[in-house]
């Protein structure tokens, strides 16, 4: 069994979590806007990302799309766009939330990665899907996709 205890806690209004990459921070805005990447890391889904809008198609084949707002578009050092949970039924009617992605370039070759998901004080259900294992296991994905060139899963 995980011990989930020394797990990243997100609460209601606010998740921050950081992690080091072995990658340029081009690799890393790469990874995390282009959808041939996306898929590999985000639980199959596809995500197509510009300047205007966040697109996501569904993995499961049942042509599900959905469009989120993006509001900054900094490459590559920051992405800023709206998160609506469209996948679930119950998630997908709260009020949308935000995340922002800061790309910091390091020495040696790495980069710190901050993801924040905010705006969730009119989202609980959102909020505690992303908690803990849910960003946790996407961004380790993506670091992993980009350190070893293998999927983490």
């Amino acid at each position: 069994m995980v011990d989930r205890s020394t797990w990243p806690k997100i609460s209601i209004g606010q998740s921050d979590l950081k992690w080091v990459i072995k990658a340029t921070p081009e690799a890393i805005w790469e990874a995390i806007t282009n959808p041939d990447f996306t898929e590999k890391y985000f639980y199959g889904v596809r995500i197509d990302t510009t300047a205007e809008r966040r697109i996501t198609h569904a993995h499961d084949g049942s042509g599900m799309t959905g469009e989120d707002q993006v509001f900054e578009f900094d490459p590559p050092r920051r992405l800023v766009h709206g998160w609506r949970s469209k996948w679930n039924p119950e998630l997908a009617v709260e009020e949308p939330s935000r995340v922002t992605w800061e790309i910091e370039p390091s020495e040696d070759g790495v980069s710190l990665l901050t993801v924040i998901h905010d705006q969730l004080e009119d989202a609980p259900k959102t909020a505690a899907s992303v908690a803990g294992p849910g960003w946790m296991r996407v961004v380790s994905g993506l670091k992993t996709l980009l350190e070893t060139g293998e999927p983490l899963a």
